[in-house]
């Protein structure tokens, strides 16, 4: 019987070597990818049953291309290998349609767990992911009452900035503005999206394309 064709992708070469040391007794490890633009090069030609993909990667990052490896090569399983475990991007990944999604400080051991799931059209998800987190996967996101995506050109600006991290102060001497004026839009945004903390705030800028995961995470 055939080996299953995998297609590797981490922007970190040790990381690389180290899938492949782990999974080439039992697969055909026929490419590997060191980011985003890469991997959707390789891809098609190589054909892969699976795909492991880490999210943070240079040039795109795993959540984007993975959106056009679904044309590109729509029969491939994709399997996350990554560090983040908020619950964001582990729907995203889901949502579209991920086989697995593998914490990366516990790859080494769970794997080759993940790959037999995904060949099997099963779903697999680190067991160390809390239940919250596991429950939020299939919970979409409601949005706020009074949650409203029409935001003016300068606080769209704002809102990339403090999802960005930035402070009041920050945010003023970029956009050459008062820290008042700062403070006057921040609260604007809020009342219109009708959401107050970071952590939404960053969701709604994700999905409205007003930032990426690169920029979250550097």
């Amino acid at each position: 019987m055939a080996k299953a064709r995998l297609v590797l992708a981490d922007d970190h070469s040790i990381v690389l070597e180290a899938y492949k040391q782990l999974l080439e007794p039992e697969y055909d490890v026929v490419g590997t990818a060191s980011n985003g633009q890469e991997l959707l090069e390789i891809a098609p030609a190589l054909s892969p049953d699976v795909i492991l993909l880490d999210i943070s990667m240079p040039t795109m990052n795993g959540l984007d291309v993975t959106r056009q490896l679904r044309t590109a090569v729509p029969h491939a399983k994709l399997i996350f290998v990554t560090m983040m475990s908020e619950p964001f991007y582990i729907s995203q990944a889901f949502d579209m349609g991920a086989s697995g999604y593998v914490l990366k400080q516990s790859a080494s051991t769970e794997l080759l767990s993940a790959l037999a799931a995904a060949l099997k059209n099963q779903r697999y998800i680190s067991p160390q992911l809390s239940l919250e987190v596991q429950d939020a996967i299939e919970t979409p996101w409601v949005k706020p009452e009074g949650f409203s995506s029409k935001l003016t050109p300068r606080q769209q600006e704002v809102l990339q900035l403090l999802t960005k991290g930035c402070s009041t102060k920050e945010i003023a001497s970029t956009l050459n503005v008062s820290t008042k004026a700062v403070e006057f839009h921040k609260g604007n945004i809020t009342r219109r999206l009708g959401i107050r903390t970071t952590a939404e705030l960053t969701r709604f800028a994700l999905s409205q394309g007003l930032t990426t995961l690169d920029e979250q995470h550097p």
